[in-house]
């Protein structure tokens, strides 16, 4: 087999890369680990920044977006049951975030890639990665009990934190950050209207508390819980208990329950990989970094990663010029770091530390009150919320 671009991965960094190359005219195979089914079923995040708003549109697979989609012009920030509302749209000179799973987007690039006819390999067995160091890479596999071996000329490793193309590279080729926190995040969805009509993000003395949507009709909660917390010690009622606990009174009485569609525990933590391209093999999105959901940019950031590699990889093959390639990892890894550091400053702002005495929680209470009585500290947080330009 021969292809242009062999992308490693199906979730929405790869197809959103896989249709802007296809579009653009340039070749390329997708290769999942995973069934479709399987892809499609993962629930994760659902806060589009107003980038990756545009990007789903230039890709052809807006129409959906646009008419399901929830925008969303602000956002509230609750303490001792003191709410305050960040105003997005005025704060950042009209910039907005939408609300759309990443289920959904997954389903509108897997539709739009089959309406292509583009090939995407599931289910694909021992990927792995060969001389990417050189002029001509390739990938051998496993499908439907046959080895393939793919030829390309550049691999593009979409395959998240877990997958083969980041443990490819040697250990003394990466330079690895990470941060651990001591405590993750119990969801649960259910089909109930959301408790407010926007976000809701709280610092209890109980502990970190989210109020979210996925839909006008499906709501996502979340609250903080040790790490060593199992999904089994929590039922329904339980959970609905304890979030309204957390929660101004408005709120929390607001909160609909009903039986969880989905619960799971997920543990937070910061991680980047440097540098982002070895060779012809380039990482994007989870393959490269982890941020904390706290702040919304998972998802946002393997837009951005992609942006910069498709726009990299068009120059390559219509202007014949490498300069996008060879700045690929320096301009994506200036974005993550941004995008590490709001994450990182959410998740110390609402979150419970254990080891936080006193003097944290009053730090804490401090930086709420200044960013509801400073202009410029909400012009910081609203321009971060809704996206840093690309």
């Amino acid at each position: 087999m021969r292809t242009q671009v062999a992308i490693i991965g199906a979730g929405p960094a790869g197809l959103l890369l896989g249709q802007l190359l296809s579009r653009a005219g340039i070749d390329n195979v997708i290769l999942e680990r995973r069934s479709a089914s399987y892809v499609l079923s993962r629930i994760r995040a659902g806060v589009l920044e107003q980038g990756m708003v545009d990007l789903l549109h230039e890709a052809g697979v807006g129409e959906r977006l646009d008419r399901e989609g929830l925008v969303h012009d602000g956002f509230a920030l609750a303490f001792r049951g003191a709410l305050h509302r960040v105003d997005l749209k005025e704060l950042s000179g009209g910039k907005t975030v939408t609300i759309y799973g990443q289920t959904e987007v997954t389903h509108d690039l897997i539709d739009a890639r089959q309406a292509l006819g583009r090939p995407a390999i599931y289910e694909a067995e021992d990927v792995t990665l060969h001389d990417f160091n050189g002029a001509s890479p390739r990938v051998t596999f496993r499908a439907n009990g046959r080895t393939e071996e793919l030829h390309c000329d550049f691999i593009a490793g979409c395959d998240g934190y877990h997958g083969v193309s980041r443990r490819s590279v040697p250990t003394d080729a990466l330079h690895v950050f990470e941060r651990v926190y001591p405590f993750g995040w119990l969801g649960l969805l259910v089909d109930r209207p959301p408790a407010a009509h926007e976000l809701v993000y709280a610092n209890h003395e109980r502990g970190f508390a989210l109020c979210s949507m996925r839909s006008a009709g499906r709501s996502r909660y979340y609250i903080q819980v040790p790490l060593a917390e199992r999904v089994e010690n929590w039922s329904d009622d339980a959970f609905f208990d304890e979030l309204r606990r957390r929660l101004p009174a408005a709120v929390g009485d607001a909160v609909m329950t009903g039986p969880s569609l989905e619960k799971s525990i997920a543990p937070l933590r910061s991680f980047v990989a440097e540098p982002m391209r070895f060779g012809r093999l380039f990482l994007a999105g989870d393959a490269a970094h982890i941020v904390p959901p706290t702040g919304a940019k998972g998802l946002n950031l393997a837009a951005s990663d992609v942006r910069y590699l498709f726009d990299a990889l068009r120059e390559h093959y219509r202007d014949r010029s490498d300069a996008g390639l060879d700045a690929y990892s320096a301009r994506a890894l200036a974005r993550v770091w941004k995008a590490e550091r709001f994450s990182w400053w959410m998740t110390n702002l609402l979150h419970r530390f254990p080891e936080k005495d006193g003097f944290g929680q009053r730090i804490q209470q401090a930086e709420f009150d200044y960013l509801t009585q400073s202009r410029a500290a909400g012009i910081t947080i609203a321009e971060n919320y809704v996206g840093l330009p690309y």
